[in-house]
């Protein structure tokens, strides 16, 4: 099994009741919001990180205010030739204010729109989890930065 590590920085910039979001292309070119930020060149400091991606993908430019937490996920999936990736991503959150730019579209990127939205109405979004996961850091601001899981409800015969 091939193990692949993707070190990202995010940011959750909230005003005005409204989330700044990122509309991520995946690969079968399924579109879903996410939060601005990405992965992590070689020898880049993760602050620096999401004030780049911030940047590249909604055209602002963004002072990191706070690290609300790091979030690591684990996930399997199949690669070329039958292989299978064992995938760890670890997401480095920040709450972050914008202080300038023009909001604009990322062109040949991982977003092909970014825009802000109602707070009350991200649950309505089709949306990546870690939309789900900043808002909770954001909202909880946990001492230790890890957000406990949130269970999910049995169903039943579950």
């Amino acid at each position: 099994m091939h193990k692949e590590l993707r070190v990202a920085a995010y940011a959750v910039c909230v005003r005005d009741g409204q989330v700044l979001l990122a509309r991520w292309v995946a690969g079968d070119g399924t579109r879903r919001w996410t939060l601005p930020g990405g992965g992590m060149d070689h020898g880049e400091d993760p602050y620096d990180t999401v004030i780049r991606e911030v940047d590249e993908e909604t055209g602002y430019t963004l002072v990191p205010t706070a690290l609300l937490g790091v979030h690591s996920v684990l996930r399997r999936y199949p690669r070329k030739l039958g292989t299978v990736a064992d995938f760890h991503g670890l997401r480095i959150v920040y709450e972050g204010e914008i202080t300038g730019g023009t909001l604009r579209h990322e062109e040949n990127g991982s977003t092909d729109m970014a825009a802000w939205h109602d707070l009350d109405s991200v649950a309505e979004l089709p949306r990546v989890e870690l939309v789900d996961v900043g808002l909770d850091m954001w909202r909880d601001r946990p001492p230790n930065g890890h957000l406990v899981p949130r269970k999910m409800p049995q169903l039943p015969g579950g």
